[in-house]
């Protein structure tokens, strides 16, 4: 097995949130390679009609990186807090959660530099999407106290609020299109959750697209109705005789080929009495 199957296997393996941290991982060292690329055809333009242009920088700006610290932090904490979510939410409510942050995010952030008429950078990172899984998950558990070495037990809510703070403290750069972005994550996150408690899911029919490209794309492997029948052969105190035993397996083989209506009379009548002893 060589390093490409090492690597198939292992993210085959690998849970929903690994899988996205080994994507954001191989693309900030595409975009280490290819930084002036990347940054021009995947990061979300700050500029309404530049965005039309590239409508798929909607997403794919979270998955752009330019500098380590920024990729080290997200994913460090979507490693720890993602794999903490998936204790409480399903699979699919992550996908759900992390890209509708990523989606609500980009469109809080189009809409600032639209409405203030401001220019800005282009927008990278996976910050939005991080920070509504932390919110939601914080929403949901937020007495639920995590282990910090050096530090002790934090409650959840306390964490995610310093996160969100960071954010609401670079609102104060001039450059604040990124922090606009994450708290619109943040407020998604919290309503998100919120509304799955009262038993509404707001995230579902972007569950139900995905399902449906999923089911367009997928091979249809058409097999042969098989037509199983169940054995009526009964144990008891009295053992079959091997003959006996031949027999009706005979004559179960043939039902499996043929069907029941292929016996015989006589076959039909056998295999009868033979399931009422």
């Amino acid at each position: 097995m060589n390093i490409l199957d090492d690597i198939k296997h292992a993210f085959n393996k690998a849970t929903i949130v690994e899988k996205i941290i080994y994507i954001n991982v191989a693309l900030f060292l595409i975009t280490a390679i290819f930084n002036q690329f990347t940054i021009e055809w995947f990061a979300l333009p700050a500029n309404l009609n530049a965005f039309l242009e590239k409508p798929w920088t909607l997403i794919s700006y979270a998955f752009i990186h330019e500098r380590l610290i920024h990729v080290l932090s997200n994913l460090l904490i979507l490693y720890y807090i993602g794999n903490l979510f998936l204790d409480f939410y399903t699979k699919k409510q992550f996908v759900n959660f992390y890209f509708l942050g990523v989606i609500v995010g980009a469109l809080v952030f189009l809409t600032y530099y639209y409405v203030t008429g401001k220019t800005g950078s282009p927008l990278g990172g996976a910050s939005a999407a991080v920070t509504t899984i932390f919110v939601a998950i914080a929403t949901k558990i937020p007495r639920y106290a995590l282990r910090l070495r050096f530090i002790g037990s934090v409650e959840l809510w306390v964490l995610a609020a310093i996160w969100v703070g960071l954010s609401i403290l670079q609102l104060s750069n001039p450059n604040n299109g990124g922090a606009i972005a994450h708290l619109g994550g943040a407020v998604f996150g919290f309503m998100y959750s919120k509304q799955l408690e009262k038993g509404n899911d707001i995230g579902k029919w972007f569950e139900n697209l995905i399902n449906y490209f999923t089911n367009l794309f997928k091979p249809k492997n058409k097999q042969p109705l098989k037509t199983v029948y169940k054995s009526t052969k009964k144990t008891s105190g009295k053992e079959i005789s091997k003959s006996k035993q031949k027999k009706i397996d005979d004559i179960l083989d043939k039902i499996s080929k043929s069907g029941y209506e292929s016996l015989s009379q006589d076959e039909k009548d056998f295999l009868f009495s033979a399931g009422k002893k």
